[in-house]
């Protein structure tokens, strides 16, 4: 059986999904390396108009730290840290709200961004805050 092709002929391309799932692998990779624990992957809240939160990692001083990983093929219009809307800043912290909730007594928190551009994964540690 012969592989699909894409309307011009060549190998298909990969889908967003299959893009942005291949971009939070890399920048796990990297938190890991820099010795960081996972502790969720895509935290979801429950219901429609909730937030997502791509990586919910602990570091080694105990600081809880969540992660949103943004996938861009340059650094044209602010790249992909540049990327992140109030709206969607919005979203993380309300997913970040809702993570706490389970914790009795929550730990210090922040939220990074982990910027994967080209060949390039950046690390912005405490890219933006709750407000």
């Amino acid at each position: 059986m012969e592989s699909p092709r894409n309307k011009n002929g060549g190998a298909p391309s990969a889908t967003s999904k299959q893009a942005g799932d291949a971009a939070e692998d890399r920048a796990l990779a990297h938190l890991l390396a820099a010795g960081l624990k996972l502790l969720a992957r895509n935290y979801r809240t429950p219901g429609r108009g909730g937030g997502e939160i791509d990586l919910v990692m602990r570091d080694a001083g105990g600081t809880l730290v969540f992660v949103e990983v943004r996938q861009r093929a340059s650094r044209s219009f602010g790249g992909a840290a540049g990327s992140i809307s109030a709206t969607k800043r919005r979203r993380i912290v309300f997913a970040a709200r809702h993570y706490l909730m389970r914790s009795p007594q929550p730990p210090p928190c922040r939220f990074d961004v982990v910027s994967v551009e080209d060949d390039a994964v950046e690390w912005l540690r405490a890219a933006f805050d709750a407000s």
